[in-house]
């Protein structure tokens, strides 16, 4: 039998249709998956290269639990060069990918009856995680109105004696939405009014943004709240090294410090490989990102003006990350719901996900992160199977 703890959570569903999308394709069938958030581009070269020096060098041992003291430092130059919070290299820990640092945070903090906010739509992974470690999700629901974004009113009202977290991703998957510095500034004020709640910053997105404004962190633009804020980052997205499996977490020392035991316990270090492959990935050329981002921002108008002409669907303009997050509300009753809609859509050769996937409903979300000539054929797809 199963843990009660396992019966408590459902797969991903992201993965799930990813998954079918793959099983087809070796069935001979023709699918364009647009259900994965991967980055389409190939690893840079020099971060390959440190890789190759780490396996020559055999750099093939255990390493300490919470990565190595090279990788430490790198992340830390990351975190003050790329979001601006300065954070010594003890109070950074290393993970196999982001997904984990979220896991092993929750998990050492969240217990029987806890609360966690989490903004709807969420990343698939929030709410099973919470619920894994027995806490309950306290939904804040948002909409394409107010760009998926929640406002200081709308958190004083979410928080209750029993809150331990706000989960806070910008920009954020599925939809892109993107908090600007006053609108944290604002979520600040209403956390210092409430001192027992800490915030899960995930800024794995971080490098893209497209608002043309400086990228804003709130462990950066509130620093006296930074003993409560574990900010997230890696560079499965930033630097297309999804397959790495390295994530990065800046915080307070004590749930650095606990993290690192519960992971000593789990997967223990992650790959010595991928650590020296991401220590370049931070400390190497950067000036390449700027183009992969002008890249996305290109590919994103393309499918919003191309979602937007079908009929019966509707789209905003992401302010960040490579996902649409579509409405088909008024295609709905033709399918009965959003699940039905997705497989209609896997019939005609797109692999997307459902919105109730994340929360939402009546509609899916589609990566943009595939070349020109795919997004295309898939949005012809599309509107082929919807008119």
């Amino acid at each position: 039998m199963i843990s009660e703890a396992l019966q408590r959570i459902a797969p991903s569903r992201t993965t799930a249709m990813t998954d079918r999308a793959t099983q087809l394709r070796a069935e001979g069938r023709d699918i364009i998956s647009l259900s994965v958030g991967e980055p389409d581009f190939a690893t840079p070269p020099h971060v390959l290269d440190a890789a190759r020096r780490a396996l020559d060098e055999g750099q093939t041992k255990y390493t300490p639990v919470g990565g190595t003291a090279a990788l430490k430092k790198a992340a830390a130059l990351h975190f003050r060069r790329d979001l601006a919070i300065d954070v010594p290299a003890n109070q950074v820990t290393v993970s196999a990918g982001g997904k984990q640092c979220i896991f092993h945070a929750l998990m050492a903090t969240v217990g029987h009856g806890d609360e966690v906010i989490v903004p709807a739509p969420w990343w698939v992974s929030y709410p099973e995680i919470v619920r894994f470690a027995g806490g309950q999700v306290v939904p804040i629901v948002t909409g394409a109105a107010h760009q998926f974004r929640f406002t200081p009113g709308q958190l004083e009202a979410a928080i209750g004696p029993r809150t331990k977290w706000l989960m806070l991703n910008s920009p954020g998957n599925p939809t892109g939405a993107t908090y600007p510095a006053e609108m944290l500034l604002g979520l600040a004020d209403v956390l210092r009014r409430h001192p027992q709640v800490m915030v899960m910053s995930d800024d794995i997105y971080a490098t893209l943004n497209y608002t043309h404004a400086p990228y804003a962190t709130l462990a950066a633009l509130a620093p006296d709240l930074a003993d409560r804020i574990l900010t997230v980052s890696g560079v499965s997205k930033s630097h297309a090294m999804t397959g790495f499996r390295i994530g990065v977490a800046a915080g307070p020392e004590w749930l650095i410090k606990a993290m690192e035991r519960l992971q000593s316990h789990s997967s223990g270090n992650p790959c010595s490989i991928s650590q020296a492959a991401a220590v370049a990935a931070f400390e190497g050329p950067q000036d390449f990102l700027l183009d992969w981002r002008e890249i996305f921002r290109t590919r994103r108008d393309l499918v919003v003006a191309a979602v937007n002409a079908i009929p019966g669907l509707s789209c905003p303009v992401p302010d960040g990350a490579f996902y649409c997050f579509i409405d088909a509300a008024p295609l709905i009753k033709r399918f009965g719901d959003d699940e039905k809609l997705a497989l209609h859509l896997l019939d005609h050769g797109v692999a997307i996900v459902a919105a109730s996937a994340f929360g939402g409903r009546d509609g899916f979300r589609i990566s943009f992160a595939a070349s020109e000539e795919t997004l295309r054929e898939a949005l012809r797809r599309i509107a082929v199977a919807l008119t």
